[in-house]
């Protein structure tokens, strides 16, 4: 469904429309948090803050005029970075300028292993996104979020055994298409 679509549904029947909208967007925004978050929050906490990544998108009037990604990825990283700051500050946990990590600048040759690992998750990413829904999705929720092959199929409303046979397949397809980009191991 386009976003163009998704917003004439949420016109004629908002219940629906918002229902399509979450479908599309909910694991995007679950990896911005989950990314922003994963250093200090628990998976209840990326949770909660995924909600209200939707409660704040829902109370905005959402139009066709542009793509709506662009808009779910400001308001999930803002919201996303809130709750980081909320939770450093309930832990107790400030960064500083002046703090000792920070003094201490890293060799060129962890720039260049950043360098090659930020770019073997680009690839992934664009690799498991070929794979196409449901098995991308499968694979982002097993693999990078952690989840089970129960919690996949009650989300997904397939039965065990389909989400784990997709699986199998996935990671076959997912081989392939990695050892295409130049990608051996993982």
């Amino acid at each position: 469904m386009t976003d163009n679509q998704i917003c004439e549904l949420m016109k004629s029947s908002p219940q629906e429309g918002r229902r399509a909208f979450f479908d599309r967007y909910c694991s995007y925004v679950y990896a911005i948090a989950a990314s922003k978050l994963k250093s200090c929050g628990s998976r209840e906490d990326i949770e909660e803050c995924v909600s209200d990544v939707f409660a704040e998108l829902f109370r905005l009037s959402i139009t066709p005029d542009g793509e709506l990604k662009a808009l779910v990825g400001v308001v999930a990283r803002r919201t996303a970075i809130d709750y980081f700051r909320k939770l450093s500050i309930r832990a107790g946990r400030t960064v500083s300028t002046d703090d000792e990590s920070t003094k201490d600048i890293r060799a060129e040759d962890d720039v260049e292993a950043n360098s090659e690992r930020s770019e073997l998750k680009r690839i992934l990413l664009e690799c498991i996104s070929q794979l196409g829904e449901p098995d991308s999705v499968i694979i982002t929720q097993q693999f990078i979020y952690g989840r089970t092959v129960r919690e996949i199929s009650s989300v997904l409303q397939m039965t065990e055994a389909a989400v784990h046979k997709r699986s199998l397949r996935a990671r076959g397809k997912l081989k392939v298409l990695l050892a295409e980009n130049g990608v051996e191991e993982v």
